[in-house]
Parts: structure tokens; C-alpha cells; sequence
């Protein structure tokens, strides 16, 4: 007899009193709230499809979808453990329709015509697994599953608020501030966050930081969604404080229906693709063709980790999308902006960009970022991004991972080496061409080496056409610093992030561990549909006259404005001639 989950969805409001002690939390009274969920999680996982849902006010056509996914035997055995047969605690995070962006395989129908498929998103907190399904209501068929290893959805509104209420409740919380705070004073409640040395630490435990700001610092309440407790708090430094601006605010309305809801296309100076903006992975390009060939199948912008603390490690993996009927964590601002391209005093082409912005932005623990895309004359392109300050802290590194979907199927990778070693390049310098065999990873660094114009890798097909890769190293003249980015570079698979991802990867690792390593199986990448994966890493900077990934405010006719000072990176993509 199958589950009727909608008879027992109901919203928890939630309200919590934890005591921590070096991490081993313990009550002197668990509230009922508590009692609630434990029972409600305990009740769901006795039932024969023991999957837990609490959101409120599901449609007729989010129940069916969700029903038709439960009732997949094939999905429904792993909910299971292999040896013991007991349920894991699995709940549904969200039931939406899905978007074209969010699609495992494009439709060629823009998502107001789509009214069928659901995109239904759940959360395995014993495996750290994010499951995504899609369903046809009409057909009552699944589409398409997906799993994601060591991966978190976006939090729903129960589960942020939840976080809200421990942090809130914290005597730890109370004491640091001096106060006891409310929910309306937390920002950031729902971003996810890790913390080293308890079990949140590279994301094992679903994790989030309510942050409260007080004059020039942040508290950071970092809180446990697996075990329902705060394991710690940090301060960090946020500058002095700043005004708000006299801008414009958010124009969601707008932002939705003119570039959420739709498919948009582009075409100038022998460019021609298609972009919409995404649930969560940013600004997306696709189908993107260069005097008629196809080059590009997509590209976007998965994650923003951010971290404020290599000792202590902790800080936000953010989202950046859509305003409306999305969880990212900070938002288009308004619609994307195309201007010429302007270099040596020349028209070069064309830039396509996008503001995500937090609505209080400036003021600390705001967050403003820049997604952009360069496309040249001459053939060459750059996916570029930046963050635009001021954010938690004086401290922090950011690192954007960008997702490369290059077109054409038979496509080798190689890496630049030369014979006077190191990172010399000039035009004397001898370059050889190295083949990757599988799947791999490189650090740009100081011992990276370089083709004598400053290329690092190729991928090219067996007639020798294709792109290098230039690596920005402060080269490009926008002010950047160079990106001592890591660059992945894995066989293309569709349910790998064709569509809208989850958070790949946690916050605040300083290694390899970026998010993208999880898709390095040893494949062979020779003659094979590749894609590139680019991490940049950026420091952020306040002293005066350095700024870097800095904003601050100042005064000019009697109004406060913003001055902003980006770090822009990303790679240059130069066609092979």
C-alpha cells in the first residue's frame, strides 16, 4: 500500500533552547518543537516509503509529481541501508516546475510552455546525498534521476527557519552579542557553511551560519541541520560601517519574466547563442556558435565558496540566480547588460553581464557579484566573474567554479611544457604539448609552465582545431591579480551538470577539493566530449589604496554612493589557427 504523504505534510514552526558545551550539546528541557520533529521524522520512517516531508502547501500537480517519483522502486531501494534494511532520514526539499535550465536535456520550449515537468529535489542526511527528479505529470512517466554524492539542495523555508530559532536561543549566541537577538536580525540564515574540527567541517553535516552583524564585526552562529544544534561561534571583521546607498532596489518582476522565464538569444559580430538565468548556477550561455560553427554547448557559473579563516575554516557556499522561485542565496539584480567590448581604444567585441546582488548590499555580510562573458572579433571568448566586496570580513578568499560544456565530441587535452622549464614565457621559449590521458587537475602556481604566449593547455580534435587555455595572471588589464585558479578538466557526462546543480562543493577547503573533483572518475579523455572546470582564487583586500574585492561608501552630492573595487578572474579561451 503506498505512502499518502500529503496527509501528513505539515509546516513545523520552530522553536529551540540548545546548550553546548565543546561541541557536545545537551538540554536541560528539549521544547516540544523538538519532540515534534523527532516524532514526525520517526513516524515518516516507518511508513513503506520513508521519506519525510514538511512542507506546507503543496498544488494538486506538486503532489502528483512527488507521488509518481516515490512510487520508482528503483529509487525507493536506495532509501534503504544495504545491510541493515533500516530508512536513512530523507526529506524533500523542494517541488517546482521545472525551468529549461533545469532540465537534464534541452527542450527547445521555453518554460512557460512546459507545464508538466516538476523538478522535485531531496536531501539524505545519513549519505550527505542529493537526490533530483524530474516528472512528467502528464504522462505520469520519470524522466530522469540523478544523485549527487557529498552534495546539499538550497534549504527550504523550514529548515532556515529552524536555524534561525537554535541560533536565536543560543545562550553562546546571547553572550557574544550581549543580547538575545531575533530572526528578523540574522542574515545569511540559509546560505550553507562549514566548520573544521565537528562534523560540519568540508560539509559532512548539513550546515548553515545565521550571522549578526554589530558595529565592525559579524558573529557567525554556525549550526548543525543533521544534529538540530550550534557547534560554534566566530567573529569576523567587517570594516567600518557604511551607509546605505540611495539606489534602486531589487526588480524581481522584472528579472523573472524577462530572463527566468525565458529563453533569450544574441547574435553580433559573428556571435550567436542562447543565455537564461538559472535557479542557482548563475547566468547560463548555450549553443553558442562563431561564424556558424558550434563551440560552445554551455556555460555558467556552478558555486561561489567563500571562507574567511584557513585555521578555523569556515565561511558561505553561495548560489547565485533567479529572484524569484529560487534558493540562491544572492540574486540577479537586475536584467543582464550587453556592452561593447573596449580595448586599446577599439571596439573587440561584445560583454554579456549579470549583477547578483543582496538587497542591503553594501553593509557587511551582503554580498555582490559580477558574472561575466567577453566574446571576441577574433574568436576568442572569456567567461569572467568578480565580487564586487564587501561581504563578512576583511579576510576572505573567493572562489567562483565555472562549468565549461565545450561542443564536439572528439576533443583531446594537452598540457603546455617547455624545455627551459618554469613559467618563463617570451618568444624564444621552446613549447612541447604533453598529452592528458584520463580525467585530472592542476593547480595554476608558481611552478605552472607555459607556451610561449602564455597558453597552459589545449583541447583540440584530430585536424588540430579547438581552444588553448590561458590562465589570467594579471595579464588581461582589468586590475586583476591573477587567479591561481584549479582547472578540471573531465569527460563530459549530461547528469553532471547539463542541468541546475546543487552545491558541488564546501566552503572553505583551501586544496583541490572544490567541488569538481567529484566528478574525476579515470576516465579516458582522448577523443571524448570534454568539460573544463575553472576555480579561481581570490583574496580580498581593504588597506587603503590596495582594495581588492573591496566596496565602500562615500558621499558625493549630498547622496551615498558605493565605490566598488573588483577582482575580476577567469580564463581566456584563444582558437587554435
Amino acid at each position: 500500500m503506498a505512502l499518502n504523504h500529503h496527509k501528513f505534510c505539515s509546516y513545523l514552526v520552530i522553536f529551540t533552547f540548545i546548550f553546548i558545551n565543546n561541541e557536545k550539546a545537551y538540554a536541560d528541557t528539549i521544547p516540544n518543537y523538538l519532540i515534534e520533529r523527532k516524532e514526525y521524522i520517526a513516524y515518516a520512517l516507518k511508513q513503506p516509503v520513508p521519506v519525510v516531508c514538511l512542507i506546507k502547501n503543496f498544488t494538486i500537480y506538486q503532489q502528483k509529481a512527488r507521488d509518481i517519483l516515490l512510487q520508482n522502486t528503483q529509487l525507493t531501494t536506495t532509501f534503504f541501508d544495504e545491510k541493515t534494511h533500516q530508512p536513512f532520514h530523507i526529506e524533500i526539499f523542494s517541488i517546482s516546475l521545472a525551468r529549461a535550465s533545469d532540465l537534464p536535456k534541452p527542450t527547445g520550449t521555453t518554460p512557460s510552455v512546459n507545464t508538466t515537468i516538476y523538478r522535485i529535489e531531496l536531501y539524505n542526511f545519513a549519505k550527505n546525498r542529493t537526490i533530483i527528479g524530474f516528472v512528467d505529470i502528464y504522462t505520469s512517466k520519470i524522466l530522469d534521476i540523478q544523485q549527487f554524492e557529498a552534495t546539499q539542495p538550497d534549504l527550504p523555508p523550514h529548515l532556515t527557519h529552524l536555524a534561525l530559532q537554535i541560533a536565536c536561543d543560543a545562550p553562546e549566541v546571547a553572550a557574544a552579542l550581549g543580547f538575545k537577538p531575533t530572526p528578523n536580525e540574522a542574515l545569511m540564515a540559509g546560505t550553507k557553511t562549514a566548520l573544521n574540527r565537528t562534523r560540519c567541517e568540508r560539509s559532512h553535516h548539513l550546515c548553515v551560519a545565521p550571522t549578526f552583524v554589530q558595529n565592525d564585526k559579524a558573529l557567525w552562529a554556525i549550526i548543525d541541520l543533521t544534529d538540530n544544534r550550534l557547534v560554534g561561534t566566530r567573529w569576523t571583521f567587517t570594516g567600518a560601517k557604511q551607509p546605505i546607498p540611495t539606489e534602486k532596489r531589487l526588480q524581481n518582476d522584472i528579472v523573472t519574466q524577462c530572463i527566468c522565464e525565458k529563453i533569450n538569444h544574441i547574435e553580433r559580430d559573428d556571435w550567436q547563442f542562447d543565455y537564461m538565468l538559472t535557479s542557482s548556477d548563475g547566468l547560463r550561455i548555450s549553443d553558442v556558435y562563431y561564424k556558424h560553427k558550434r563551440i560552445i554547448s554551455s556555460a555558467k557559473l556552478v558555486d561561489w565558496h567563500v571562507s574567511y579563516s584557513k585555521s578555523e575554516g569556515f565561511g558561505y557556499s553561495d548560489a547565485v540566480g533567479c529572484p524569484t522561485f529560487s534558493t540562491a542565496a544572492v540574486v540577479a539584480f537586475d536584467t543582464p547588460r550587453v556592452a561593447t567590448l573596449i580595448q586599446n581604444d577599439e571596439n573587440q567585441g561584445f560583454t554579456l553581464e549579470q549583477i547578483f546582488s543582496s538587497e542591503q548590499w553594501p553593509l557587511p555580510c551582503n554580498y555582490n557579484y559580477l558574472q561575466r562573458f567577453e566574446f571576441y572579433k577574433d574568436g576568442r571568448f572569456r567567461l569572467a566573474a568578480a565580487s564586487l566586496g564587501r561581504g563578512c570580513g576583511n579576510d576572505g578568499w573567493y572562489r567562483p567554479v565555472f562549468r565549461i560544456d565545450l561542443a564536439g565530441e572528439q576533443k583531446s587535452v594537452a598540457e603546455a611544457k617547455n624545455t627551459e622549464g618554469g613559467q618563463k614565457i617570451n618568444p624564444t621559449t621552446k613549447t612541447t604539448w604533453e598529452n592528458w590521458q584520463t580525467e585530472n587537475w592542476r593547480l595554476q602556481d608558481e611552478r605552472t609552465v607555459y607556451s610561449k604566449e602564455g597558453y597552459q593547455l589545449k583541447i583540440s580534435n584530430s585536424t588540430g582545431k579547438g581552444f588553448y587555455i590561458e590562465p589570467n595572471r594579471g595579464q588581461f588589464k582589468d586590475n586583476s591579480r591573477g587567479d591561481n585558479a584549479f582547472l578540471y578538466i573531465t569527460k563530459h557526462n549530461a547528469k553532471e551538470g547539463d542541468a541546475d546543480l546543487p552545491t558541488i562543493g564546501p566552503c572553505c577547503n583551501t586544496n583541490f577539493e572544490q567541488g569538481p573533483e567529484k566528478f574525476i572518475n579515470n576516465e579516458n579523455l582522448e577523443n571524448q566530449a570534454l568539460t573544463v572546470w575553472y576555480v579561481p582564487q581570490l583574496k580580498n583586500d581593504d588597506t587603503i589604496g590596495r582594495e581588492y574585492c573591496w566596496a565602500k561608501g562615500y558621499l558625493e552630492n549630498g547622496i551615498y554612493k558605493t565605490h566598488i573595487y573588483p577582482c575580476l578572474a577567469g580564463a581566456m579561451f584563444v582558437p587554435i589557427k
